[in-house]
């Protein structure tokens, strides 16, 4: 299932399920069929999400500090999984909510 987030100000931005839901749940709304993030929640939405990435950011900063895996064993993990970021995943949904916000308009989603 896939998630289509539309405002009148932008195009659409499309999602698959779990990484909708994931930012759904950052931004404090409940997944569902359909739904809606008016102009007045979005800036507490842009900020949860930028909150929600540097905790990644810092996270992974640690963690890699806490490692002390060879560089040939680094690259070697790289090939096995290669996970993408909240940031990268969340750029176009945060992009979506700050050209939304300044025109005015609200974000729906559907399913």
């Amino acid at each position: 299932m896939i998630y289509e987030f539309k405002s009148r100000a932008t195009g659409s931005v499309i999602m698959t399920k779990p990484v909708a839901e994931w930012i759904l749940g950052i931004v404090g709304k409940a997944p569902g069929r359909t739904g809606i993030i008016t102009v007045d929640q979005m800036p507490a939405a842009v900020a949860a999400l930028r909150r929600a990435i540097e905790g990644e950011k810092q996270a992974q900063r640690e963690a890699e500090k806490a490692d002390s895996v060879s560089a040939a064993d680094a690259a070697d993990a790289e090939d096995d999984d290669y996970p993408i970021s909240l940031a990268r995943r969340a750029f176009p949904f945060i992009e979506l909510l700050e050209t939304s916000h300044a025109a005015g308009k609200d974000v729906t989603w559907g399913v």
